[in-house]
């Protein structure tokens, strides 16, 4: 006598054989775990592949905070490294701002990281670079507007590192709803010019020397351009990512912070929503 096999509940909407386990943020797609793995990845490879990011036999800085993003950045960049034969030389690139009790403890986080993932780590910080940190900052003109600042510092401090790295391309974690803030945030100021350079998903910097001359030109990039908040941090959860999630002491009452409120309502409303701001 033969017995029927029991239906699977609640299938997987791809594969079909397993229980899906989680709905896609971005797609409502009903998945199962290893479903979700491969359509994340392929997703970001093919966004890599399309754009032209990399050029094989490029030195690559991963900008790594500890955080969600790039933490998953850094882990997805090595399997897809390894997996289609890239030919990258993948270094993590840490900027340390100086802030007690935020900074100190996600860079224990990033060296856990370069352990984990065997990509070697450079650190450095707003105090070698400048000769202050981000707490001597706020000591001194205290909090308001200080985000603008560190963000301007910490973007020469990527490229300074970058320089002393030798790289050819530095990769960043911003994801979509990242960028769909940034957007919202440059049309709120009237920053129209900015509007354009937010939403490449490479642009081009020019590195100067200490006289001023133009030494290099190094690329940025962003693969998560597409890639939602959510589907990081559901990625980050089921393979049991080591990351950092604390949010830094200085920026509760960031500008972004409204953009941030105003586009989840908008998601809830609208799914898919962030992707075509």
């Amino acid at each position: 006598m033969t017995t029927t096999a029991k239906p699977i509940r609640n299938p997987c909407n791809l594969c079909q054989s397993a229980r899906a386990i989680l709905k896609r943020p971005k797609t409502g797609q009903q998945l199962c775990k290893d479903c979700f793995y491969h359509v994340f990845e392929t997703e970001i490879h093919n966004t890599i592949v399309d754009n032209k990011l990399f050029r094989r036999g490029d030195r690559v800085a991963i900008g790594a905070s500890g955080g969600k993003d790039s933490t998953v950045l850094a882990y997805v960049l090595k399997l897809l490294n390894d997996r289609y034969s890239y030919g990258l030389d993948l270094v993590l690139l840490s900027i340390d701002e100086g802030i007690t009790g935020y900074r100190d403890d996600s860079l224990e986080t990033v060296k856990r990281n370069r352990d984990q993932y065997q990509i070697p780590l450079l650190i450095v910080s707003y105090k070698d670079l400048y000769g202050w940190s981000m707490d001597d900052i706020v000591k001194e003109i205290g909090r308001k507007n200080n985000c603008t600042f560190c963000g301007v510092f910490r973007r020469q401090a990527l490229d300074r590192g970058a320089i002393m790295l030798n790289v050819d391309h530095i990769v960043t974690g911003h994801n979509a709803d990242d960028i769909a803030e940034t957007v919202l945030m440059n049309i709120l100021r009237g920053d129209l010019p900015r509007l354009q350079r937010c939403t490449s998903i490479i642009t081009n910097d020019t590195s100067e020397d200490a006289s001023g001359i133009e030494t290099s030109k190094i690329l940025r990039s962003k693969p998560f351009k597409y890639t939602y908040e959510k589907e990081i941090v559901m990625y980050a959860y089921f393979k049991k990512l080591d990351y950092f999630s604390t949010e830094c002491i200085y920026s509760p009452n960031a500008y972004r912070g409204y953009a941030r409120v105003f586009l989840k309502d908008l998601e809830a409303l609208y799914t898919m929503r962030l992707y075509f701001v």
